[in-house]
């Protein structure tokens, strides 16, 4: 059955996940624009940002509440979602206050939970075998979708600065077709589930889908605060040598983005291995960079950059391996429901991690804040040396 897939199902999931999660920071991609238009103060940045990752969060919690893409074709959710999330993001450009701003970006990310976790299940639904493989391009194109509003903002410098956000809304939407049209429901979808509440507490009970998810969760703990904090990292190099690197924007592009290639590199590692290897090696990789953070800014500053790329490589390839084992883990009827409840539970942890982690910074402004980083690594590799491989993990 695997080799009878055609070939055109995984590129259009990718592409569909690639444009779908370009609305994730196309808000970010305009900030001084909407900070200006709006008058708006320096504090009212950090909620715009977190609005997205609310948004996500809720609409997980309430998705996998109501086992939603087990209950629906996941094709018509992604497609019904990719069209409510652009509208919600082309919203953001009539926002004439910052409350309404608000809700716009919280409703982009909302939607956005029946995009990425749905892409997911969709690909585990045409993949038993070399699932690993699969998410490891769906979570590569998340990483470069996260950074494409930034590519569309260098092209478009000359128009005006609503273009990047109804272009991004255009494309997602263009994304959410493509795969409803293109992609039908997947010969290894399980029996549609009924609505039961309980089913996230059961899956919960499973030792395997534990081990996984709390692997994750560390994982997660660590992810996005090295994203946020590329740029400052940068900044802060600059200041203590005594330079000013203007192509702060680019490095930080190059040293996030690089993650896309890691993650595909690690899905293809994952057919020959296992994914519970790769998330480990991808673990104590990252943990070791969390270690080496306080000496690297002593270090030259090709040196520097280059460990922060090695550091971008490790801190997401365990990323679709993660998914991989929670939904290889899963009841069958819902696996949809275990990946959505498994990333919203992840979101909320990287705004615990994010917010400890730039109220130490700012009390302390010392490259050892970064080792705090280093828990989630640790606890994510006590976690999954107790998931139990089975044939198909």
């Amino acid at each position: 059955m695997q080799n009878s897939i055609p070939k055109r199902i995984l590129p259009t999931i990718v592409l569909a996940q690639f444009a779908g999660t370009s609305l994730w920071f196309a808000g970010n991609a305009v900030i001084p624009e909407l900070v200006q238009e709006l008058k708006l103060t320096e504090m009212a940045v950090g909620y715009i940002t977190s609005a997205v990752q609310f948004g996500f969060i809720s609409g997980t919690l309430l998705f996998a509440l109501l086992s939603v893409a087990d209950r629906i074709s996941p094709s018509k959710v992604f497609l019904a979602c990719a069209v409510l999330g652009a509208s919600a993001n082309a919203l953001t450009v009539y926002s004439d206050t910052f409350l309404l701003l608000m809700l716009s970006r919280f409703a982009t990310g909302f939607f956005l939970a029946g995009i990425y976790p749905v892409g997911m299940k969709i690909a585990s639904d045409w993949h038993k075998e070399g699932l690993g493989k699969a998410l490891g391009y769906l979570v590569g194109a998340l990483v470069v979708g996260t950074a494409f509003p930034h590519l569309i903002k260098y092209f478009s410098a000359d128009l005006p600065w609503k273009v990047i956000l109804f272009a991004t809304s255009w494309f997602a939407t263009a994304g959410g077709l493509i795969l409803y049209f293109a992609v039908p429901d997947g010969p290894y979808q399980g029996k549609k589930g009924e609505f039961e509440p309980s089913a996230m507490v059961r899956l919960f009970k499973n030792r395997n889908f534990r081990s996984a998810a709390f692997g994750y969760f560390g994982h997660m703990w660590e992810l996005y605060t090295f994203w946020a904090f590329v740029p400052i990292m940068i900044a802060y190099y600059g200041s203590v040598h005594g330079h000013v690197y203007w192509q702060i924007s680019l490095w930080a592009f190059a040293i996030i983005g690089i993650g896309g290639i890691s993650c595909a590199i690690g899905g293809h590692w994952a057919v020959k291995s296992n994914s519970k290897k790769v998330a480990l090696v991808s673990l104590i990789g990252s943990g070791i960079c969390c270690l080496l953070a306080p000496v690297m800014f002593d270090l030259p500053f090709y040196l520097f950059i280059g460990l922060l790329m090695v550091w971008g490589l490790f801190v997401v390839s365990d990323s679709p391996q993660f998914s991989t084992l929670v939904a290889q883990s899963s009841d069958s009827k819902y696996v949809a429901t275990g990946l959505t409840i498994v990333n919203s539970i992840g979101f909320a942890i990287t705004i615990f991690s994010i917010q400890l982690v730039n109220m130490i910074w700012a009390q302390w402004q010392s490259p050892l804040v970064f080792l705090v980083l280093g828990v989630g690594p640790l606890l994510g590799v006590i976690s999954i040396i107790r998931y139990e491989l089975t044939p198909q993990s």
